[in-house]
């Protein structure tokens, strides 16, 4: 079961920063989980809401925002008495760093209610520039771009169905993303049932399950054998998957 970081050290360290990023790599994350927004001009950053609200001393759309104007904000605000302050990332500025680390990366293409046309290609070509081919997956709430990024990708890239739906229901995911042609699904950890688990492991398709932040659901999801999990505390199911190797 590999981990995955989401947003970075997120728990501990202000989300979708380098800070967070680098603190998730210190304590030897499998992976860490990202989100892509595309601004005015054009340059792919890294924030996981359409506006920048909460998480910076600024107000407005990323897709109104020009990067420079972006580049002005603190990205670390509510964090701001404890960390000094942080940029929102240029993709790149990430991809750059993560070339140089052992860790993938799961990229999940922010398009569920803001569409950046031409996104999915624009990503992808970052991913090449900085030989990241092999150690990236990609995941989205719009399907629509996981298609689009079928027609993009080498088959061998992994694409990860996020959904969010009610506790219990059967859906069907592995029959589902079998035949949309989706390798993974990734589902909230209170939407998984036995079922669901089952679908998915008789049609060959992955389970990356997001939030976890708690031992009752880490314990259950290792029973049950997904292949991944993202938490905001990726340091505590590092430490307990070492321990339960040892």
């Amino acid at each position: 079961m590999k981990v995955m970081a989401h947003r970075g050290y997120s728990g501990a360290y202000p989300e979708n920063t380098m800070l967070s990023f680098r603190k998730a790599a210190q304590v030897g994350t499998d992976g860490i989980e990202l989100d892509v927004h595309m601004t005015k001009d054009g340059v792919l950053v890294v924030h996981h809401d359409e506006r920048v609200d909460r998480t910076t001393d600024g107000t407005g759309r990323i897709c109104d925002m020009s990067y420079a104007k972006l580049r002005t904000l603190n990205a670390a605000n509510l964090w701001k008495d404890r960390y000094a302050p942080e940029k929102v990332p240029a993709f790149e500025e990430y991809c750059e760093w993560a070339a140089g680390q052992d860790l993938f990366t799961n990229i999940e293409i922010k398009t569920d209610n803001t569409y950046y046309p031409g996104i999915e290609q624009k990503t992808w070509d970052m991913v090449v520039k900085y030989g990241l081919e092999k150690k990236v997956l990609f995941s989205s709430f719009n399907h629509f771009s996981l298609t689009r990024m079928k027609g993009i990708l080498p088959p061998e890239v992994e694409l990860g169905a996020l959904v969010e739906h009610e506790s219990g229901v059967k859906v069907y995911p592995g029959a589902y993303c079998e035949a949309a042609g989706f390798h993974c699904y990734h589902p909230p950890i209170a939407a998984l049932n036995n079922e669901n688990v089952a679908d998915c492991k008789a049609h060959g398709v992955k389970i990356n399950v997001w939030t976890v932040n708690d031992m009752a659901g880490l314990e259950k999801l290792y029973a049950w054998d997904v292949e991944g999990i993202i938490t905001n505390f990726p340091s505590v199911p590092m430490a307990w998957l070492a321990a339960k190797k040892a």
